[in-house]
């Protein structure tokens, strides 16, 4: 169900106005795009890049061939490592994108894309679960003030 919540605050983001019909299968609930002009598209990554492009934002799919590979590399990541992790593995997650986005501004170099949209829907839920008692090692965080 997380995934049609992504898509749906997606297809909102990119201003589309006539809202998409979806459903989930398999036990991993894998979304599934109905269309009445072809065939059913499934799978996140394939949905998000064909709202992206119904909503003629190529853009955020990246400019170069090059660019266009980092952005995939990473919705890759996002499919592989992100989703459904062990819960043992999400400090190495959360401590590796902040590493690597140390000297970056955005997942795929200095403009916004799709990679950053799906990245921010992936983690949101491991971020808010943590809450705020959970500062990366070695950092100061506002609770541990002395007052």
């Amino acid at each position: 169900m997380m995934a049609l919540r992504e898509l749906s605050s997606l297809e909102k983001s990119l201003g589309l106005k006539k809202p998409n019909k979806y459903s989930t299968q398999g036990d991993k609930k894998v979304p599934v795009l109905h269309s009445n002009n072809g065939p059913a598209l499934v799978g996140l990554v394939t949905i998000a890049t064909h709202l992206v492009q119904e909503a003629k934002r190529p853009e955020l799919l990246g400019g170069s061939a090059e660019h266009k590979a980092v952005v995939q590399q990473w919705l890759e990541y996002r499919l592989t490592k992100v989703d459904g992790c062990h819960k043992d593995n999400i400090k190495t997650i959360l401590k590796d994108l902040n590493s690597y986005l140390e000297d970056k501004v955005y997942l795929a170099g200095n403009e916004f894309t799709l990679a950053d949209t799906l990245m921010y829907y992936g983690i949101h839920h491991i971020i808010v679960s943590r809450g705020p008692g959970h500062p990366g090692e070695g950092e100061a965080h506002e609770s541990d003030a002395v007052v």
